[in-house]
This record gives C-alpha cells, structure tokens and sequence, in this order.
C-alpha cells in the first residue's frame, strides 16, 4: 500500500503554521485539531521545519511559562525527514523507527500535499492484514 492510497482514505489536509507563530499558539492549534505535529513554512509554501508535542513539552521543560512566547522557528526540527507519495508503508515504517519521529509530511514535486503519522500507517496495516485474512477465509471455505 502506497502513501498516496493511504492520503486518498485519509484526506490531505495539513495543518501548518508560520516561522514567526508563538509555542503558545501553536499548542493551541495542536489542541484543538486533536493532531501531533504542525509543518512549518517559510512565506513562500516551502517546508522550513516540523514542531511536535515532544517540541513543546521540552521548550516548556526547559522556559516554564515564558515558552508560551517564544516564535516557533527557535524551536522547531529543522531537518524535516519527508516521504512521497509513492513511498509504501514498509518504507514509511523503516523511515519512521530510524529517525524515531512519528510524522511525515508528505512532498510531491516540492509541494506540501499531506501528512502521514505512525497512526495512519499502523491504521491501514492493520486493514491490510485483516482483508488478507478475510480472503483467506473465503478462500479455504470456498
């Protein structure tokens, strides 16, 4: 199963947000998507960074509440590891546990076109599994 599958289920709406967007608002915005992770872009649509829940809980462990106000840019994760849409999910898992992070975004022609988390990928596995296993019933019993 390949990623662009998994955005068709899903849907591809991303929440993003500024360099210059506070910690404060973006945890808000984390909050109230019920979501983990927040792409940042520069001006121009171009991804400069990712801020996850674990971002914030260290900024807030490291700040205390003078955190709430510091731009997001000074915090995020820089390197964003990003997958495509032709990436398969046993390659979204190994990308996944080697850099120990929990979401993709996902990059088409230099685009932002969705976001993949360790949910999803486990979520449509786990579907997988259980049609083989269906399949196999019908199968044996036919």
């Amino acid at each position: 199963m390949s990623v662009s599958h998994i955005l068709k289920s899903k849907g591809r709406d991303v929440i993003t947000a500024s360099p210059k967007d506070t910690l404060g608002s973006i945890a808000q915005t984390l909050a109230a998507n019920r979501i983990g992770a927040i792409v940042v872009l520069s001006e121009s649509g171009e991804i400069e960074g990712i801020v996850s829940e674990r971002d914030v809980v260290r900024c807030l462990a490291a700040e205390g509440a003078k955190a709430l106000d510091v731009p997001v840019a000074k915090i995020m994760t820089k390197g964003v590891k990003t997958c495509s849409e032709d990436d398969s999910e046993t390659e979204l898992m190994a990308l996944m546990t080697e850099n120990r992070i929990r979401h993709l975004p996902v990059v088409d022609k230099g685009k932002l076109t969705g976001m993949i988390s360790i949910g999803d990928v486990v979520k449509f596995r786990i579907e997988a599994i259980e049609r083989e296993a269906a399949e196999m019933k019908a199968y044996i019993a036919g």
